[in-house]
């Protein structure tokens, strides 16, 4: 037991207590300071100073031709950002905000709504290459609306006039809809990604990765300190198949026309000229296009955003004969075919005309070799009833007809290669004996892309080998990202060597007198070809339209190979309403003597100092009303920075 002097005095006890209450009304006033009495002081000072996320956008990769030449470069830009960690009203600073950055307040709202979900520290990327003026609004509206800021970009710069605008493409924002798709779902709202092309196909290479920055900022926006940094990664460079001077060349040859021109090195199956016309200016979408821009683009019936090289699907008239000659050939049926062509011939009880009835002639006797360079329609008529649709869409089907090439750019269509399993499909009919006579000259349900037939062509002149055609080189890509990889997609036919050197110079003759093209013959050039006139609508149909002799001419084609045997170069050309294959043909020597002379002279180098390009000498051949052929020098410039430097061509006068 404790004695009396143990207990604790209860004056003592008291004390205690009052001083615990004491320390306790000392705290609850505190608290009621700090969290009631001065809570907006104290906000405030902490909205003062604050962490910010500020991304680094990492700038995408260049793009180069195979001589490492810039085709696609980047200019330095800056981007308005709206900062959605901020307590402003973002809603109800949209019409000033708008105003300053002249843009649409509903669409500033707009764009608000749609980050609604998102994280918010991820910023809005409200505007890309603002104006000086609509750089200094945001300076002097820091106070008014923290919630603006601005980060230096990469924006790309395509060459000008389309040049190469199809193979290239274009990039842009990342859509709603893209965004809800498998390959794009780990990207975010506002990521600027590859649309068509090669941007396209190759963002992944392309795009680099954003870095980030974090930041301490008052609230006037003002940086005021640095945590760290994460710096962004670069996109790489991707180099293509494509040679700048060939494109030039193509380019030129296919000016104020509609249509395609591909060309190809049928050894390899590397792309070194694509185009597509009409075209149109990819830097429109390097920002943000308008939507009347858009709607002008989608709306135009001649198609400026198709790529037609890869997504034309038509007839090809009579380069079709190639691929027949081959299959007869190969069956042991067109070496001794021998027919009399007075103009037409009976099948199935149809007259078919051989068209040169319109020009009030006949071929007369007409075997193998010269239905091919004369382009005779009664022999191939005879041709394909021997044949018969199966036999012929056999062959067609092994040269990569109604089929995708696998070339390495999207979007490609298949073709139509028809046969009675292919009508039983998609018209539940069966096939007419009398359907196979027009497929055999290139008509009825047959449908090509330029592709298709300069790979298949090229194929036949390179013995029956065909490969895969591809933009870039294999061996530069990514192991995870090489679409095509050696040896890949190669097809051998088995083409006879006796078949092979009877087409071959069946196509040389082709651009000789007595053939259907002498005014595309380049002297002193092993070129070799076919040329196809293909209808876009029927005889009777055309007949019937009052404007019939204006609209829905037929389309040109012409393909060429240089030399004739296991060619270096294919070309393939399509006119549309380009009537004549003749006019294909003179079009595609263009490109084939502009890839002759360039191989025949020393590789010109890049110049160094003036920001100035040598591609050395691009042919621009034309007939004089003598029918002379006049070869002309050309320019052609596309850029290579901000300053639009062009890329000269020079090419003295030669008759």
């Amino acid at each position: 037991m404790f004695g009396r002097d143990e207990k604790v005095s209860p004056v003592r006890l008291t004390a205690v207590q009052y001083i615990i209450l004491g320390i306790f009304l000392i705290l609850a006033y505190g608290l009621w300071q700090l969290q009631v009495a001065q809570s907006d002081k104290y906000a405030t000072l902490a909205e003062k100073n604050r962490i910010r996320n500020v991304p680094i956008l990492a700038p995408r990769g260049k793009i180069l031709d195979r001589e490492g030449r810039t085709i696609v470069d980047n200019y330095p830009s800056f981007t308005a950002l709206l900062l959605r960690d901020s307590s402003r009203d973002l809603l109800g600073d949209a019409d000033l905000i708008a105003q300053g950055l002249h843009l649409d307040a509903k669409e500033v709202r707009e764009r608000i709504r749609k980050f609604a979900a998102v994280p918010q520290y991820q910023p809005i990327y409200l505007k890309d290459d603002i104006t000086p003026d609509e750089l200094a609004f945001i300076e002097s509206h820091r106070n008014e609306l923290p919630e603006l800021d601005t980060i230096m970009a990469h924006r790309r710069l395509y060459p000008r006039n389309g040049f190469m605008a199809h193979l290239v493409g274009y990039v842009g924002e990342v859509s709603e809809e893209m965004l809800n798709s498998p390959r794009w779902e780990l990207y975010n709202p506002g990521d600027v990604v590859g649309q068509s092309g090669v941007e396209q196909e190759y963002n992944q290479i392309l795009m680099g990765r954003n870095g980030f920055r974090r930041a301490v900022v008052n609230s006037h926006g003002k940086e005021v300190g640095r945590l760290d940094e994460t710096p962004a990664e670069p996109g790489r460079q991707l180099k293509l198949t494509v040679d700048i001077d060939l494109q030039i060349a193509a380019e030129q040859a296919l000016e104020g026309k509609n249509g395609a021109i591909v060309a190809m090195d049928p050894r390899t199956g590397e792309i070194l000229a694509m185009v597509s016309r009409p075209t149109f200016d990819p830097n429109d979408f390097a920002v943000r296009i308008s939507r009347d821009e858009w709607s002008k683009l989608v709306t135009d019936e001649n198609h400026p955003l198709l790529n037609k090289a890869i997504q034309a699907q038509l007839a090809p008239g009579s380069v079709f004969k190639i691929i027949m000659a081959t299959a007869g050939l190969q069956e042991g049926i067109a070496q001794t075919m021998h027919v009399n062509c007075n103009g037409g011939a009976n099948f199935y009880g149809r007259y078919f005309k051989c068209w040169v009835v319109a020009e009030h002639r006949v071929h007369g006797p007409v075997e193998i070799r010269k239905a091919i360079y004369q382009s005779c329609d009664v022999f191939f008529y005879t041709l394909a009833e021997k044949l018969g649709i199966e036999r012929i869409a056999k062959y067609a089907t092994m040269l990569g007809l109604g089929q995708r090439t696998g070339i390495d750019l999207p979007q490609e269509v298949t073709g139509v290669m028809p046969s009675e399993e292919w009508k039983i499909r998609n018209f539940k009919q069966k096939w007419y004996a009398g359907e196979t006579i027009s497929v055999g000259i290139g008509q009825g349900a047959v449908a090509t892309t330029p592709i298709q037939l300069a790979r298949a062509i090229g194929g036949i002149a390179s013995g029956g080998v065909l490969r895969r055609p591809h933009v870039a080189f294999p061996d530069l890509l990514p192991a995870n990202i090489r679409p095509v990889s050696d040896g890949s997609g190669e097809v051998n036919i088995g083409l006879d060597p006796n078949n092979w050197e009877l087409i071959t110079d069946a196509m040389a003759d082709v651009v000789n007198p007595g053939g259907t093209a002498p005014s595309a013959h380049l002297q002193g050039i092993d070129f070799a070809g076919k040329t196809g006139s293909a209808q876009t609508i029927s005889n009777v149909a055309k007949a019937r339209l009052v404007n019939g002799k204006s609209k829905f001419k037929d389309n040109g084609w012409f393909v060429g190979v240089e030399p004739r045997r296991n060619p270096e170069i294919v070309v393939c050309t399509l006119l549309e309403e380009g009537e004549h294959g003749y006019l294909a043909a003179r079009a595609t020597a263009q490109v084939i003597k502009a890839y002759v002379e360039k191989q025949r002279r020393q590789p010109t180098k890049v110049a160094k100092g003036d920001g100035k390009v040598e591609v050395g000498a691009v042919w621009n051949a034309s007939d004089d009303d003598g029918g002379h052929e006049t070869v002309r020098g050309g320019h052609f410039a596309i850029n290579v920075s901000k300053k639009r430097l062009p890329l000269a061509v020079a090419a003295p006068g030669v008759h």
